[in-house]
């Protein structure tokens, strides 16, 4: 399950979660790290979500049983970092709150995932990546003036600004670890991240370069020549000429001799060049297109469904995509001259390695199969 990477070495405990939890176990994973999931007992497989699962082995507990909290702290005591998504206040309950782990480890990295926080107003309230982006004010920027604010998926609060920057904190934290020999608590909140990925916009909001009007800014769909135009085919293409060489580019390819058109930054012209783009874009096909500015100046690129995107010739020449059970799954990234990294091994069935991460940990098999008689641990114990 382990290989090499940049984490190589690192060892890190789950509390297994949902959404961004797991994707910061995954990015650890794949860097290399040794990343032990803890299933809950009697957990289903994972299944739509089993990418975010991969790279580990798991071992299934009934948190709520007596004895849950000592066999975990067995484990906290020889890892390097614990990850838990709970909501606040939940891991004390198990008696695994920071306190109690750090005491059982000193130079461990506690990585708390929540929405909210760990304190605050809002800190025990639920609530999803769409709430996390609202609040942070990266969900009102984005999509159309004249409609709501576009969902950006899951990717603003989950994956941008919760679990990447839980495994940016966990591994900021390791290395503060192993100079001064003293763990530390790390607070990743979903509000607090997507907030941090928007720092750009406030910094131009306070330079009063950025309107906080919808499609009224160069990056939000504003400007005609950075945005997303339909083909004759129903399909997109998307133009990024923002700076004047590859705007000069746009309109010489394009053959657009409108002397509008040399009044690039002029806001007032934006919305008839825009019709004049629209109504160019619509005159090809998404192909056509592609056979005139790709590799250009343009800053051009077609827009791609994810199944179009593995099999794009670029992505197949930088081995961008594998493929996992018939279907597309992204390489691990970034990339490592010296410490490559790999994908990991899909996830398996909660508690598949319970027996022999207990006996790794020191447990007698008089230990392992008492535990399992009294429900505290579920899976596979023949290791």
């Amino acid at each position: 399950m382990t290989h090499g990477g940049p984490l190589a070495g690192l060892t890190v405990i789950e509390l297994a979660g949902l959404g961004p939890g797991p994707f910061c176990g995954m990015m650890l994973a794949d860097m290399g790290a040794e990343v032990i999931r803890v299933d809950r007992a009697g957990a289903a497989s994972w299944s739509a979500d089993g990418s975010l699962g991969r790279g580990r082995k798991s071992i299934a507990v009934d948190l709520k049983k007596p004895g849950a909290a000592e066999l975990i702290l067995r484990f906290v005591a020889k890892v390097d970092a614990l990850i838990e998504g709970f909501r606040p206040g939940v891991a004390e309950r198990l008696g695994l709150g920071p306190d109690v782990c750090l005491a059982a480890n000193p130079r461990l990295v506690y990585g708390r995932m929540t929405g909210w926080g760990q304190d605050g107003p809002l800190a025990s309230a639920p609530g999803h990546d769409i709430n996390y982006a609202a609040l942070s004010g990266m969900l009102w920027p984005i999509g159309p003036a004249d409609r709501p604010p576009a969902i950006p998926l899951n990717l603003v609060g989950d994956f941008g600004g919760g679990g990447m920057m839980l495994a940016l904190g966990i591994t900021a934290g390791v290395l503060s670890a192993r100079a001064t020999g003293k763990g530390q608590v790390v607070d990743a909140a979903m509000v607090d991240g997507a907030a941090v990925l928007g720092s750009i916009i406030f910094g131009m909001i306070g330079k009063k370069t950025w309107k906080v009007e919808r499609e009224a800014n160069m990056l939000d769909g504003g400007a005609p020549f950075y945005g997303v135009y339909e083909t004759a085919d129903g399909r997109y293409v998307s133009i990024g000429s923002l700076e004047p060489q590859f705007y000069a580019a746009l309109i010489r390819l394009l053959d657009l001799t409108d002397p509008r058109f040399a009044k690039q930054w002029d806001k007032a012209m934006w919305p008839d060049l825009r019709a004049t783009l629209t109504a160019t874009f619509k005159s090809r096909t998404r192909d056509a297109w592609c056979d005139l500015l790709d590799g250009s100046d343009v800053c051009f690129a077609p827009v791609l469904d994810p199944a179009e995107a593995a099999t794009h010739p670029h992505n197949v020449a930088r081995g961008t995509f594998t493929e996992v059970d018939g279907a597309p799954m992204p390489q691990p990234a970034p990339r490592f001259s010296a410490t490559p990294t790999r994908l990991g091994t899909p996830s398996g069935e909660p508690g598949a390695d319970t027996g022999s991460l207990l006996l790794g940990a020191g447990f007698s098999r008089q230990e392992i199969e008492a535990a399992k008689a009294s429900g505290l641990i579920a899976g596979r114990i023949d290791a």
